[in-house]
């Protein structure tokens, strides 16, 4: 920013009258109080000499600023001291769209204005029910992660202790329970909102989110009276399946012409397909490694010498399926309902009333579809982080000094995995708990 400061006197200087311009240059640090300590001046000096005219001699000043930057301006690549967890949202309230609203009317008013002139609608892979190659490495990788997850979350069990209350959702994992007076179950009131702990499963850590296997996801929808005829898979499966990964016991139709759409309706799908009926061995080993139920009883105990390799193992594929289900939901299209937890892989949700959330009535029991997010299919489960396993149980008293992680992240980080960057923000482990007597000290 170049300024002239208005107590130093200038003139004018044409270079084209006659005379000989004698000048110099010198550098100057500020001495004004109205200029910042970052500002630096340039006083150019010159004497200008006339033929037959007394030497006349001027004095430029000028100031350059740079510019301030921002007090909570950090360095790229530097994590914050403390994060807080992501708000839990009500139930006697709709979701937030991931994306406004006023996109979604957008991009609807200009679909309509296509049909409406007969113009067809430009679609793109995975949109026109052609896969995305690219992105067919990438689901068989996120597929073997999440087999490796499971395996390793079902042995660490075997030696992390993981409760669950009985009355409420929360999950902590730790020797004993802990004491934080938090519970919202039916009977909390008796017990002074004190949990009921009761012994954890691999479902407490991995949260089951199941949804319908189709054949072909642009066919006919899942009716309420037709849900029974169709598999329930992890969600996770399902997404790497449409994405391109081929399993026998689940079959799912591969197009080689496009889809075609005006607005809404689909013009061309290339006809209905009657779905495969697959033949299944009754515990084949290919589907019980796709899900989490019995897992704890289908791995036996790990040594103790490779505990700490094993719970590195699982963190890194934890983080593998994360980063691969946030890739692949950029192309594919997935649909959550926005009062309950119910999600479905495709372009459209089915029709199935299960809803029993807020204002079901209202809506027959069918489900408020809107887009998904990560969270919404591969759920994070905060629980309490715990610094000494072995130490006195948490309190309520100093609740505000914990920090919190994924449960996956913290059964890991307890059997001598290493933690994530990312994570070590909302574990808050830059915070000294104090002493209960002390906490009433603490500003």
């Amino acid at each position: 920013m170049l300024r002239m400061l208005p107590a130093v006197y200038s003139t004018s200087w044409n270079p084209f009258e006659r005379g000989v311009c004698l000048g110099n240059m010198a550098f100057k640090w500020p001495q004004f109080s109205a200029l910042n300590s970052k500002t630096l001046q340039l006083q150019f000096k010159y004497e200008q000499l006339h033929r037959g005219r007394p030497t006349t001699s001027n004095t430029f000043l000028c100031a350059i600023q740079r510019p301030r930057q921002h007090p909570n301006f950090k360095k790229p690549g530097t994590l914050p001291q403390n994060v807080d967890l992501p708000p839990i949202l009500p139930k006697r309230k709709k979701k937030p769209f991931p994306i406004p609203i006023k996109k979604i009317k957008q991009a609807a008013r200009k679909d309509k204005k296509l049909a409406e002139m007969g113009i067809e609608k430009p679609l793109e892979p995975p949109e026109n029910g052609l896969l995305v190659p690219f992105l067919i490495p990438a689901a068989y990788e996120v597929l073997d992660a999440w087999k490796l997850l499971i395996k390793g979350i079902a042995q660490l069990l075997h030696v992390i202790p993981v409760y669950g209350c009985s009355e409420c959702s929360e999950v902590y994992v730790g020797q004993t329970g802990h004491l934080i007076q938090n519970c919202r179950g039916p009977t909390s009131v008796k017990r002074r909102s004190f949990h009921s702990w009761v012994n954890g499963s691999i479902s407490d850590v991995l949260i089951p989110i199941e949804s319908y296997h189709l054949y072909d996801p642009f066919g006919r929808r899942i009716k309420h009276e037709t849900r029974f005829d169709y598999d329930r898979i992890p969600a996770v499966v399902e997404l790497c399946i449409q994405a391109g990964v081929d399993i026998p016991e689940y079959p799912s139709r591969r197009r080689t012409n496009p889809i075609r759409r005006i607005g809404k309706k689909v013009i061309d799908r290339g006809g209905f397909l009657p779905e495969p009926k697959p033949w299944r061995t009754i515990g084949s080993s290919a589907l019980l490694d796709l899900d989490t139920h019995g897992a704890s009883g289908r791995f036996p105990p790990p040594p103790s010498s490779e505990v700490p390799r094993i719970a590195q193992q699982t963190i890194e594929a934890y983080e593998i399926v994360r980063l691969g289900v946030s890739k692949l939901m950029r192309k594919f299209s997935v649909k959550a309902c926005g009062y309950c937890s119910e999600v479905h892989v495709g372009p459209w949700g089915h029709d199935a009333k299960l809803c029993g959330e807020f204002k079901h009535q209202w809506r027959d029991g069918k489900h408020g579809w809107q887009d998904a997010t990560v969270d919404e299919v591969f759920p994070s489960n905060y629980v309490w982080h715990v610094r000494d396993p072995m130490g006195p149980p948490l309190r309520t008293g100093l609740k505000r000094f914990y920090g919190k992680a994924p449960a996956v992240v913290e059964v890991c980080m307890q059997a001598g995995a290493r933690i994530p960057d990312k994570y070590k923000p909302m574990m808050r482990l830059d915070i000294i708990v104090p002493e209960s007597d002390e906490a009433s000290l603490v500003a």
